[in-house]
């Protein structure tokens, strides 16, 4: 579909919808939500969160609520867009016949009000990853406290840097001098790639 300018433009180019997207576009700007064009989709926000959107498909068409999990959903008109989508619920017709104004002027409602009191799910903070120190260091730990304690002292990316060398290595014997590189490096606190870093 070709980048559209305007709500018009976006129902001019659904045509086989326009009527039936029409009649949405009146329900949503009969609220107080604001209307713009974002990702090539009209999009209906409240004070800068976006509440809603109106789309189009070959066999259908919907509208979207971004926070639709908090929506009640007592008809049992929304699904899921994805599996892994958290938030986000759409409710799908396949023609205009099976639009009843007022129960989605009601979901629409609803969504508004849910927005007014923030419900909404915020994105998770991604957890660093894990250090998974290997066989190979970690039994040099145990023989050697200043190379442990050197190897503690590093940043987390660094860490993960030298165990990731280890680990990557295919042989034994590769394990083995990778090791021995890498330990006096970091007795001396540097990361594996620090002197390419500061080029």
């Amino acid at each position: 579909m070709k980048k559209v300018s305007s709500v018009e433009e976006y129902i001019e180019e659904n045509n086989h919808f326009s009527e039936a997207l029409t009649l949405l576009r009146g329900l949503f700007t009969s609220t107080e939500l604001e209307e713009s064009i974002k990702w090539n989709a009209p999009v209906y926000a409240l004070n800068g969160k976006n509440v809603m959107g109106l789309g189009a498909f070959k066999q259908h068409f919907g509208i979207w609520f971004f926070n639709g999990v908090f929506l009640k959903d007592e008809k049992k008109l929304l699904e899921k867009a994805q599996e892994k989508t958290k938030a986000l619920r759409q409710m799908r017709f396949e023609s205009i016949d099976n639009i009843d104004k007022n129960t989605v002027l009601a979901y629409i409602k609803e969504a508004i009000e849910n927005q007014k009191l923030g419900k909404e799910i915020k994105p998770s903070k991604t957890t660093p990853k894990d250090i998974i120190v290997p066989p190979e260091l970690g039994n040099c730990f145990k023989d050697h406290v200043a190379l442990r304690d050197a190897f503690k002292s590093l940043s987390p990316s660094k860490q993960r840097e030298y165990c990731a060398f280890i680990t990557d290595a295919k042989r034994d014997a590769t394990k083995q001098t990778r090791l021995e590189k890498i330990t006096p490096m970091i007795l001396q606190g540097v990361g594996l790639h620090d002197k390419y870093k500061n080029c």
